[in-house]
């Protein structure tokens, strides 16, 4: 099958943007005694408590504040999909993202104008269905069988593709089931029958491992493990170039939240399942299951696999090419 190329409407709509745009105000005040502005965009599930604990206890401010006794007012979006926030931040309406390493990959790719800032979680992954005649990956490919995934172009959307790939088959071969939708919505639609499949991961995977009404197909787990990089913070260049003091304090704080929940599961538990309704016992069984590191694990290598199979049509050439300077990892 011939590769096909996933810069798709969206990136070229980013692309527009990018030369459109009149440039990001990142990290600027609008006036002389006015605090600076941070607008940050970040996705739904456990993988980003990071950032919900930067939120919640105001970790960001604090930094910054510490390092330049001056005031920073950030404001939280929640969003869908890596390429809504690839493109808030391509029109200058975000600064910061956290969003799946592949779309991520594509952002740096197409030259929208952010690098990776730091690691945030692996987690376990899944391929999960309601048919029960079916027992691999191979058994899906020519069907009619929906497979609901966050986005096309997204993490989940590689990971299938490695998958497929580690089969024997093209790693597109069940492009054409894809349906895109939020992890809620897609696992309501898989217990509801209105969809074959879901690609998901934390807490969505272990809600659905529990329903006895649903198996798994083991290729996708087996792929991509917890301990590689799912999630990464995205900062966009003016913010890093123009105002280093404040890329320095959002650093400091994803890795100060890092370690807090490390640390005390149980308290970020408390603060994590407000945002997301699952019991308290829950929380910490979910929290526990995620690799939380701000050192990227893999993520050249999925770079590498995306370029070869057509998922995006830019090279990355090196390891330096994705990341900020300060992020250790591959």
């Amino acid at each position: 099958m011939k590769k096909k190329n996933f810069a798709t409407v969206g990136l070229i709509l980013i692309a527009v943007l990018v030369l459109s745009s009149c440039g990001s105000a990142s990290g600027h005040s609008t006036g002389a005694n006015e605090p600076i502005n941070l607008n940050i965009a970040y996705q739904y599930g456990l993988a980003y408590a990071p950032p919900v604990i930067c939120q919640n206890k105001k970790l960001i401010e604090q930094a910054y504040k510490k390092k330049t006794g001056k005031d920073v007012n950030v404001t939280w979006n929640q969003m869908s999909s890596g390429a809504d926030i690839n493109t808030g931040i391509a029109s200058g309406d975000l600064d910061v993202g956290f969003m799946g390493v592949a779309p991520a990959v594509t952002g740096v790719s197409n030259n929208v104008g952010y690098k990776i800032f730091t690691g945030v979680a692996g987690q376990e992954h899944g391929l999960m269905t309601n048919l029960q005649d079916v027992n691999n990956i191979g058994d899906l490919i020519n069907t009619s069988n929906q497979i609901a995934i966050v986005n096309i172009g997204s993490f989940q959307h590689i990971i299938l593709g490695m998958a497929l790939d580690a089969a024997g088959y093209d790693a597109h071969a069940l492009d054409s089931n894809l349906v895109a939708m939020k992890h809620p919505d897609a696992m309501a639609a898989l217990e509801s029958n209105a969809v074959s499949c879901h690609v998901t991961s934390s807490p969505y995977i272990f809600k659905e491992r529990a329903n006895s009404g649903l198996k798994e197909l083991e290729e996708v787990n087996n792929i991509y493990s917890a301990e590689r990089t799912h999630i990464v913070g995205v900062a966009s260049e003016t913010l890093y170039n123009d105002n280093p003091e404040l890329y320095k304090a959002l650093c400091d704080a994803i890795e100060e939240a890092i370690k807090y929940i490390q640390s005390d599961v149980e308290s970020t538990a408390k603060i994590t399942s407000e945002y997301d309704g699952n019991s308290l016992e829950d929380e910490i069984t979910y929290l526990q299951a995620c690799n939380y590191s701000s050192e990227t694990v893999g993520i050249y290598d999925l770079a590498s696999f995306m370029y070869k199979n057509g998922f995006t049509d830019k090279e990355i050439k090196e390891y330096k090419d994705l990341v900020f300077d300060n992020v250790k990892g591959n």
